[in-house]
């Protein structure tokens, strides 16, 4: 779930990394370091985690420089939707993505009857998350975590998502050796976060583990688990791009302004090839980009596409490729 990226607060200044790689690599660090590592230890114990566990974990690991850069470099530059839609979702990716649908209808089908998500979203968040499981990430998860939550800026955040970690790893859920993921501790398809993986993760095939890599139905589930608890609603699309009248109150726009959908149309708010709007009074938002030149009425559902990540164009993203896979197979 790579709620890390838009999530995150960027910033700093490059010679921030600069001065914290080079007191990484001095004496004095490498105590201050060993005494924070202490404190952890001490805090893992009281908080259950075995000895064990704590030992093969947390020994010989030190903070990781790439995972720093990476976190200090994240990108900076401004797309447009279109510019970031080419790139997030590709025809390659649509294709890829009726594909998957295709391969794991029964299972998505299954999956749908049980947590009330429709198999498009799914499949379109693990396209967009990871290439469908193509680009998981090949960093420790604990080490890249124990970077983060040493490094003053977030550390309580991190702090937290190590400990989790540590819960996963104690309880035999994935062994050390084999949590791998993102620079910021994300893994599997999903990109789960070890606290989002401890609450919403599930064993769907009962097999006794949880495998967020290569099990598709547990990976879909787990999905499902989440979207179905933060309030999906399972009649409901994401939205839809609209066109907006001559004259139209730009006030009346924000996901925190809600509106029911006759309500829009008798303003003049028609769908963007010019139709009227569907009959249904669904409550809805009206959200603008690109410098107000595109507009979307957006549903419940996107609300809870953007708990799973608080970037307006990831949600677009995701509900546009789902869309595209609705339209090649599938419910």
């Amino acid at each position: 779930m790579q709620n890390i990226g838009p999530m995150l607060t960027r910033g700093l200044l490059i010679s921030g990394l600069s001065m914290m790689v080079l007191l990484l690599g001095q004496p004095a660090a490498a105590s201050n370091f060993g005494h924070w590592l202490t404190a952890l230890k001490q805090q893992a114990r009281a908080e259950g985690i075995s000895e064990t566990t704590i030992n093969k974990s947390l020994n010989g690991v030190y903070p990781n420089k790439l995972v720093l850069k990476l976190d200090r470099n994240q990108p900076e530059f401004k797309l447009s939707l279109a510019e970031y839609l080419k790139r997030v979702i590709p025809k390659s990716r649509i294709r890829a993505g009726r594909k998957k649908m295709r391969e794991n209808r029964q299972l998505l089908h299954n999956i749908a009857g049980r947590f009330k998500v429709q198999p498009r979203f799914l499949v379109a968040l693990w396209g967009i998350e990871t290439d469908f499981g193509r680009v998981t990430g090949s960093l420790p998860v604990v080490e890249a975590l124990i970077t983060l939550a040493y490094d003053p800026r977030r550390s309580d955040f991190f702090r937290r998502e190590l400990l989790a970690a540590l819960h996963i790893i104690d309880d035999g859920r994935v062994g050390n050796n084999h949590l791998r993921g993102s620079w910021a501790g994300a893994f599997g398809g999903l990109q789960f976060m070890p606290s989002v993986f401890l609450k919403y993760a599930v064993d769907f095939d009962n097999d006794g583990t949880i495998d967020p890599w290569h099990d598709n139905g547990d990976l879909f589930a787990s999905g499902a688990n989440y979207l179905a608890k933060s309030g999906w609603h399972f009649n409901e699309t994401w939205g839809r791009e609209v066109h907006l009248p001559p004259g139209f109150d730009f006030s009346l726009t924000g996901l925190a302004n809600h509106k029911k959908i006759p309500t829009w149309q008798a303003i003049g708010v028609r769908q963007i090839d010019g139709s009227d709007l569907p009959t249904r009074a669904l409550s809805s938002s009206i959200i603008m980009v690109d410098d107000n030149r595109r507009s979307f009425m957006v549903y419940n559902n996107f609300g809870v596409l953007l708990k799973w990540n608080r970037s307006i164009y990831y949600a677009l993203a995701v509900g546009l490729l789902a869309n595209q896979l609705k339209n090649g197979t599938g419910k």
